[in-house]
């Protein structure tokens, strides 16, 4: 059998800054406790071992009083503005982890916002991604998601609208619901905020998809750009399998193919990519 690894595989930038911040502070602050705000990262494994290692996760706004006693590490996603408000008025030192991308795209949300344009956010409105981003944009930033909330869309006449995305969302969805919304003849810009990783990794998964038997999708069930690449490669591939780790995988689903490929989502680590990999070649 013949296995095709992407090369973009595995963390990207953010999400190993993120991941190896948690681990700095643990090393550095061995007397006092280290919290994050939400998971650090879309990753049930390396939520895991962040917790056995004596990390606390914190799941909502009001579990912010209870962390005086410790450092708060903000999650690669972001948070909304009010999040660090509210950690600067209770005197709780925290370590800002958000992705480089995403606070890009909060200083945008900010900008636009005090020159009083409307925001429109490209993405998925539960993600905490989109989330934090609205929470730096003023009170009618916009999340849309599907062509009939594009289609939905009207301001008042003679307001600028500026459109941003998900950093880690489908880039041809982008497209599409950025050429219904500019049908409308509205004064827009629009910002490609979608990271280049992402971009990279979705193209070079389809590229594999489409010359593979059988295509394996590495990453967390809750990880947003893993489900996107997950979409890429079942469309170019009809076996295209999304597996957690190694022990999700049915092996005999594989049994009749001869070429295999192997992508995974931006916070999954290389030690179960490898996993996946060598017990693939080991079986066949």
């Amino acid at each position: 059998m013949e296995i095709m690894l992407a090369k973009t595989a595995g963390f990207c930038f953010g999400v190993k800054r993120a991941v190896d911040t948690v681990y700095e502070q643990l090393e550095e602050n061995q007397d006092r406790k280290i919290y994050t705000y939400g998971p650090i990262i879309h990753n049930e494994e390396v939520i895991k071992d962040m917790e056995a290692k004596g990390v606390t996760v914190l799941q909502k706004e009001e579990d912010l009083d209870h962390a005086k006693d410790g450092i708060v590490i903000i999650r690669s996603h972001g948070v909304p503005k009010r999040i660090c408000d509210r950690l600067d008025a209770l005197g709780i030192p925290y370590v800002d982890a958000t992705c480089p991308f995403v606070k890009k795209i909060h200083r945008i949300a900010m900008e636009e916002n005090e020159k009083e344009s409307c925001l429109i956010i490209i993405g998925n409105s539960s993600h905490p991604e989109v989330e934090g981003i609205k929470g730096w944009a003023g009170e009618d930033a916009v999340v849309i998601s599907s062509a009939e909330e594009a289609e939905k869309f009207s301001i008042s006449e003679g307001r600028r609208v500026c459109i941003v995305a998900q950093t880690t969302y489908n880039y041809n969805k982008f497209k599409e619901l950025v050429e219904i919304i500019s049908k409308k003849g509205y004064d827009i810009i629009v910002l490609n905020t979608i990271c280049s990783a992402t971009k990279e990794r979705q193209e070079e998964a389809a590229s594999i998809a489409a010359r593979v038997d059988a295509m394996i999708v590495v990453g967390d069930k809750h990880s947003s750009n893993t489900q996107k690449l997950f979409e890429i490669c079942d469309h170019a591939c009809n076996n295209t399998y999304y597996i957690q780790t190694l022990d999700d995988l049915d092996m005999n689903q594989l049994r009749s193919v001869e070429t295999v490929g192997i992508t995974a989502g931006a916070s999954t680590p290389n030690n179960i990519i490898e996993e996946v990999q060598n017990n693939v070649r080991i079986n066949f």
